[in-house]
């Protein structure tokens, strides 16, 4: 056939000429950006998930740097608490060494003063001081808000961590369940024998008095008032951590010796030594189960079997549920570590933790260290702690004769400075400042290496599996490109040349024209 209005050839080699331009531009384009996906019409599907593993990618990237972030943070932090820990050793030196009166004289005591006061203020400095790019650290401004708190109920709490998730507060219900006591021993007042005196001692008597601080022997005399036991006793109170009052307040109904702190490592102990094998009248008792003691304590209106002869008790630690959550305890002290939504502290007041089912409520309104931990920014890749301040009005707060008592006290004028000569309640506020001041350096130590590090380790290796996915997704793979591209060079040369052929095929009908 010979026509020349229609070359049929020339189409079809004009058409797979455009089809292998177009793949030889494909080769190049790929294997000048090294990718396999340039635009949507690539592979829309390969497009889209690869830019959500893009996305993810640069969350987690963007995760990483805030996790090193917050470990320089925690760093700051730390390296100030050191600093505060050393000047809480050199006080305790200090008030131990003043508390040695029979060795130092009352100009060195002053000038041991003086160091403490430089000592506290500094600490104070430290608290306001320390700050990481602008951001205070230690002066409380990231330690949570508290409101409602009662007094009367929660003498101290601190705030570890609280999740709010999208909630403006937190209501933190405290319920006792089994109340804190102390290690007590009763000992009979009324002997029911003419023979005896009541309220007495009746023959010559030598205790044993050990508490948790040590142990002391007192001897009394035959016919001693027992109102006069009870003052012996007291008397030797800082030597055993033990102390003794009259049932009811009468000597009649006996004397009570227990423990001056709760929980169970309180203890109480009152032997008599050399006591007749039997026959004994000095007899102490405790109470089964540590059930609950009446207001009005009687040895006749007990029931049979709640009272047990003993020469030793323990005292017990207070057992309660915070928002559903079972606390630890450790005498009027409970603690929630291990819940993911609240994490706290609290020193219970003696009033309310001694009374079974009684409740408290207060809130948290606000406050804390975010720290976002993860790629998506959800309450689960989050991470938030309170970090208190370490201020002296707000270090060390211990309860001492019902009142909480802070570092600050221990400055001149103060209720426990060394001129008060209350050694040993400086010394317990000092413990106290001392292990708070350990706590946050633990949980901040805590947090940095098994949290953020890992945290860290974690995002590195899923950064590397995602990006592994994204490439093999999105990137060009050279030796199958380069291969293609010299199949797509051969097309197009060879293209070309059958077009060249298919133009000239209709040339050759001119011939039949001659």
């Amino acid at each position: 056939m010979a026509r020349i209005n229609s070359n049929v050839p020339s189409l079809i080699a004009r058409a797979n000429l455009s089809r292998a331009n177009d793949d030889l531009a494909v080769r190049l384009q790929r294997l000048s950006t090294g990718l396999q996906i340039n635009r949507g019409a690539d592979n829309p599907a390969g497009l889209i998930i690869s830019e959500r593993i893009r996305a993810e990618i640069a969350g987690l990237n963007q995760a990483i740097s805030n996790s090193d972030r917050a470990s320089s943070v925690i760093a700051t932090a730390e390296g100030a608490l050191a600093e505060v820990s050393d000047l809480l050793n050199s006080i305790k030196a200090l008030v131990v060494e003043a508390a040695n009166t029979g060795a130092v004289s009352p100009e060195e005591r002053e000038a041991n003063q003086l160091q403490i006061d430089s000592a506290i203020e500094s600490i104070t400095r430290i608290s306001n001081a320390a700050s990481f790019g602008g951001l205070k650290l230690l002066n409380g401004s990231l330690d949570y808000v508290l409101s409602g708190l009662s007094a009367t109920a929660i003498s101290k709490a601190q705030v570890h961590g609280a999740n709010f998730a999208g909630q403006e507060n937190i209501q933190v219900n405290v319920q006792v369940l089994a109340s804190a006591q102390t290690a007590s021993l009763y000992l009979r007042g009324d002997y029911g024998d003419p023979n005896r005196t009541d309220g007495t001692l009746v023959s010559a008597t030598t205790l044993e008095i050990a508490g948790p601080l040590g142990v002391q022997v007192i001897s009394f005399p035959s016919g001693t008032p027992l109102n006069l036991v009870r003052d012996s006793v007291n008397s030797f109170a800082q030597a055993t951590g033990i102390v003794a009052e009259l049932i009811n307040n009468n000597p009649l109904s006996g004397l009570r010796f227990s423990s001056q702190d709760y929980g169970s490592e309180a203890f109480v102990s009152v032997r008599r030594i050399g006591a007749p094998a039997t026959g004994d009248y000095f007899k102490t008792y405790e109470i089964v189960d540590n059930a609950p003691v009446p207001d009005n304590f009687s040895f006749s209106t007990f029931p049979p079997g709640s009272l047990s002869a003993s020469n030793r008790d323990e005292g017990r630690d207070v057992t309660a549920i915070v928002n559903g959550t079972l606390g630890s305890g450790r005498g009027l002290r409970l603690s929630i570590q291990n819940s993911t939504s609240l994490s706290l502290e609290l020193t219970l007041h003696p009033e309310f933790a001694t009374k079974n089912n009684s409740i408290s409520t207060f809130y948290i309104t606000g406050g804390g260290a975010l720290y976002q931990l993860g790629g998506e920014i959800n309450t689960s890749q989050q991470l938030n702690i309170g970090i208190p301040s370490v201020a002296a009005s707000r270090l060390g707060g211990t309860l001492i004769d019902g009142e909480l008592r802070f570092l600050s006290e221990l400055k001149s004028g103060g209720a426990m400075d060394l001129a008060s000569k209350r050694f040993d309640a400086a010394s317990r506020i000092l413990e106290t400042a001392i292990d708070e001041v350990s706590i946050i350096r633990g949980r901040l130590g805590a947090l940095e290496r098994n949290t953020l590090q890992t945290n860290v380790r974690s995002l590195q290796a899923a950064i590397e599996n995602l990006t592994a996915s994204e490439s093999a997704i999105r990137d060009a793979d050279f030796a199958a490109e380069t291969s293609a591209l010299t199949r797509a060079q051969i097309l197009t040369s060879a293209g070309t040349s059958v077009l060249a052929m298919a133009n000239q095929q209709s040339q050759q009908v001119l011939s039949l024209l001659r």
